[in-house]
């Protein structure tokens, strides 16, 4: 996440989703479950938890977070490395690009230096023509004093989220097509996604939203806040109607009612989008004590709470693409 003062399983059967989807749909258009569904949500919320491989979650954190990567600052080895990962997922799921390339360079600075995001689709199984653009950065603060900033909350957990739910979707084919991005520079003034929607692949006018995901992994609360609500009310039923099949306290702010550091409109990648009339849904925590800290470090994850945390975006995503209509 971009700090302005730093820096400018199991897989989900296929009947389990479509139970989630019509439950969720009648949540949305009526407020509540119909009766005769209730004991089936019951009944199936285990199920809904387990859209996505666990390990494979987690084994990207840590890899991702490993010393190897030495904070994954841009136009670093560390950084590269990373990327490399995140190339070689997309390749071995299969992910179509768009253009020759998985990767997008853009210049930055006074030294001619480059930046990389690393962008891929899935094609919509009924329309191919209009995405959803699902989010994180994969880069972090590197190496200060001699200190490695592991960033493994920031956000390695929203890096390794999007591509674990990238692997779901490759199984489990969405409606609308997906643009999954891992962004490079967010830390140095969202500098990836700037030049990402200043240079998208696709029309904008094609995006319908924006799912960005950055901390996605720490909250001893047990909570995470699904940010945008305030800018796009519609988005909310969507939310709500995940919340009962999930034991993650979902909250809402953080977006446009108070200003200051409480507005988290412009702190991170779903601001260029914002800045260019696509709603977005922001998923994070609130800051800790590690936060953009050396200490920000994989043993410091509570493993359940970030698979929960994933299961549940990913079941909001899958939603959004069944139902979102852009306003």
């Amino acid at each position: 996440m971009l700090n302005l003062t730093i820096s400018a399983g199991k897989k989900l059967p296929r009947a389990a989703m479509a139970a989630l989807t019509i439950v969720a749909a009648a949540i949305v258009l009526t407020g509540c479950p119909p009766r005769s569904e209730i004991q089936k949500n019951k009944a199936g919320k285990r199920n809904v938890l387990y859209n996505i491989d666990s390990t494979t979650l987690i084994n990207h954190l840590a890899y991702l977070s490993s010393a190897a990567m030495a904070g994954r600052e841009i136009a670093t080895p560390g950084n590269q490395l990373a990327r490399e990962h995140i190339v070689n997922v997309f390749d071995s799921l299969q992910i179509s690009k768009l253009g020759d390339s998985y990767l997008q360079p853009f210049p930055f600075g006074h030294e001619n230096q480059q930046g990389t995001n690393v962008v891929g689709v899935i094609k919509g199984s009924h329309d191919e023509n209009h995405y959803l653009a699902i989010t994180a950065h994969y880069d972090h603060l590197g190496v200060r004093n001699g200190n490695i900033f592991y960033g493994t909350d920031d956000n390695a957990s929203g890096t390794s989220a999007m591509l674990t739910m990238m692997a779901y979707f490759k199984q489990h084919p969405p409606y609308r097509s997906l643009i999954f991005v891992a962004f490079d520079g967010e830390e140095k003034g969202l500098l990836g996604s700037k030049y990402f929607v200043a240079h998208s692949p696709v029309p904008l006018s094609d995006i319908l939203l924006n799912v960005n995901m950055d901390m996605v992994s720490r909250n001893d609360s047990n909570e995470i806040y699904a940010t945008g609500i305030f800018h796009n009310p519609s988005l909310k039923k969507y939310v709500d109607s995940i919340q009962p099949l999930t034991p993650v306290f979902i909250r809402y702010g953080h977006d446009g009612q108070k200003t200051g550091a409480d507005d988290w409109t412009n702190q991170s990648d779903h601001y260029p989008f914002y800045q260019n009339s696509i709603p977005y849904l922001y998923f994070g925590v609130e800051d800790h004590a590690d936060y953009h800290r050396p200490s920000d470090t994989f043993d410091k994850v509570n493993k359940s709470f970030y698979y929960q945390v994933c299961t549940m975006i990913t079941a909001v995503t899958a939603l959004l693409d069944q139902g979102y209509v852009a306003p």
